[in-house]
């Protein structure tokens, strides 16, 4: 029997041995997905107390209950380890691991070729290699197949490898990790196969396009076009303040047309591990072919530029009422990168606090998801500080509260009761207020 025949019958016989590197937002549910059909799953992390945590049938993202980990750790479908020689166990290992941006807004795949390079000490022949993590199109073709195939072993022949982009969304309720269209592309027709027979086991849809790069186009695509939209969106909102146009109630007509017309709303800037870096992947490998991608790099600009918009609208408001921002009491509400999650990677909640704290504010937060401030590539050595009980007490104590997250648990109606002015950058207050300053 072939490689490929055998790898088949094992997934569709649910005998295959799933391995996810990666346990956060996106690895972790995919692999309890998977334990849930019934298969055999282990997880890797280097973190100790994630793998722990999971092993002892406790989850710690907030949208995941540790009654559904605990549901599939006690009959033994799944386990969690920082081991990595156990991949040597798996019979398709998925890739979920980080690709941050340097400093200088370059791609960093060290975390995908760190990972490729363990993988490939225990490779063996018959095995399906996946990458879900985000990049530019020819990342699983030149990087992660180079490294693999300097163990003699052959792509294709000895083992299979494809593409396969993450499409997660925490918090969303309607659609889930099973339920969103899965994309798959293999580096060869046989990866390929196998890739889609493994994924249609636990997605509902499966959509095969021909190649890896393909599939990592999918993925650059989706997340460019939101990323040059939110920023034409921030660019009106900045546009209409300046003619005295309440831009809410502008997208609200607007949302009115039933075609021709997709709604994207401002804010403070933007978020989340991939709208802020994946289109500059794209951007990265564009000038490695000559073409210069205008386009994204003005909607990075203007994205990256909103939080400084956000202060000047606060600045301005405390100007109006004879204050400084320095020595000023600003409490931000809401730190994580959207509403009704806990995730904080690439808020634009903490350049804001930085910005506020280097003009001399005294700064507190409240959010009712993100207890504590987790370290940050961008911020590693941010103040200790704690979201603070929101009460009437410590908002009538405040000279601004500045609405960045929009979370729906927060109490907006107490907040306008007893804050002395708002600066809301969600559009939360609909309504004309004199207390309420719109950014």
């Amino acid at each position: 029997m072939s490689h490929k025949a055998a790898l088949l019958q094992k997934i569709e016989q649910h005998t295959a041995t799933v391995g996810v590197i990666g346990l956060g937002y996106v690895g972790l549910p995919l692999a309890l997905a998977f334990a849930d059909r019934g298969m055999r799953v282990i997880g890797f992390d280097v973190d100790p107390n994630k793998t722990a945590a999971l092993n002892g049938g406790r989850s710690y993202i907030q949208h995941i209950a540790s009654e559904r980990v605990q549901a599939v750790v006690e009959p033994g479908r799944f386990r969690a380890t920082a081991a990595f020689e156990r991949l040597a166990e798996c019979d398709a290992i998925i890739i979920c691991v980080p690709t941050p941006l340097t400093e200088t807004r370059d791609p960093d795949l060290s975390y995908v070729a760190s990972t490729t390079e363990q993988i490939a000490s225990v490779l063996h022949a018959g095995q399906l290699i996946v990458l879900e993590s985000t990049t530019y199109p020819g990342t699983t073709d030149e990087l992660v197949c180079g490294i693999l195939q300097r163990t003699g072993l052959v792509s294709g022949r000895d083992f299979y490898l494809a593409f396969s982009p993450e499409r997660e969304d925490p918090g969303n309720e309607r659609y889930s990790t099973t339920t969103i269209p899965k994309v798959v592309g293999g580096c060869d027709a046989d990866a390929g196969d196998i890739a889609e027979a493994l994924y249609a086991k636990v997605i509902s849809r499966v959509v095969r396009v021909s190649s890896a790069a393909a599939a990592e186009a999918t993925k650059i695509s989706e997340n460019v076009f939101r990323a040059v939209n939110i920023a034409l969106v921030n660019e009106l909102k900045v546009v209409y303040e300046r003619m005295g146009i309440d831009v809410w109630e502008v997208l609200d007509a607007a949302s009115t047309k039933p075609f021709g017309y997709m709604r994207f709303n401002p804010g403070p800037g933007w978020g989340g591990h991939c709208i802020p870096l994946d289109p500059f992947y794209l951007s990265w490998k564009a000038r490695e072919h000559g073409v210069d991608t205008k386009f994204i790099e003005l909607a990075g600009e203007i994205n990256r530029g909103m939080p400084a918009y956000v202060i000047e609208r606060l600045q301005l408001a405390l100007n109006d009422r004879q204050k400084s921002v320095k020595g000023s009491k600003v409490l931000i509400l809401g730190m994580a990168y959207k509403k009704d999650v806990g995730d904080t990677r690439e808020s634009p909640a903490y350049p804001i606090a930085q910005q506020l704290l280097a003009l001399g504010a005294k700064l507190g937060y409240h959010d009712p998801l993100v207890s504590e401030l987790p370290d940050t590539r961008s911020w590693p050595g941010h103040p200790d500080l704690r979201s603070a009980p929101l009460t009437a007490e410590l908002l009538a104590a405040q000279d601004v509260v500045v609405v960045v997250t929009d979370h729906t648990q927060v109490d907006y109606a107490l907040v306008l009761q007893h804050a002395a002015l708002i600066v809301d950058a969600r559009g939360v207050y609909r309504a004309a207020h004199p207390k309420v300053v719109k950014a």
